[in-house]
């Protein structure tokens, strides 16, 4: 068996994740993009110039970070809607607002695919919300 290098062993344990404890939220980006971020995030959300108020800012937001799958955005945007005076039918409107992006992005994805593929399964010659039954 062969003995690791002192060096090896050190790149080791800095590459290796601890069990001790969570890392705190941004540990892995640079210092200076953190700061970025954050500027631009303060500039976003909490500047005095913004065009849109914040409960509405709040539920794009709960929106997106929805269709982003960002669970942490989830629940800071939740948290702040409500503080906001967003109401559970706003939240839930704009939760809906989020699966009806996420499912009109299957179905592009889905007419990409079929086109690509010369595929027509359905044939429709109506607008695509007109069913008959």
């Amino acid at each position: 068996m062969e003995s690791k290098s002192a060096q090896q062993a050190e790149q080791e344990i800095e590459t290796t994740p601890s069990k001790k404890a969570k890392p705190a939220s941004y540990s892995m980006m640079d210092p200076k993009m953190r700061r970025i971020y954050g500027e631009f995030y303060r500039e976003l959300y909490y500047s005095e110039s913004k065009a849109i108020d914040t409960k509405t800012q709040e539920l794009i937001s709960i929106a997106a970070s929805l269709v982003a799958k960002c669970q942490g955005c989830i629940e800071g945007h939740i948290k702040k809607a409500i503080a906001a005076g967003a109401t559970r039918e706003e939240i839930s409107e704009a939760i809906s607002i989020a699966a009806a992006i996420n499912a009109a992005a299957i179905i592009d994805l889905t007419d990409t695919a079929a086109a690509n593929l010369n595929i027509d399964h359905f044939p429709s010659d109506g607008p695509r919300f007109n069913v008959k039954q």
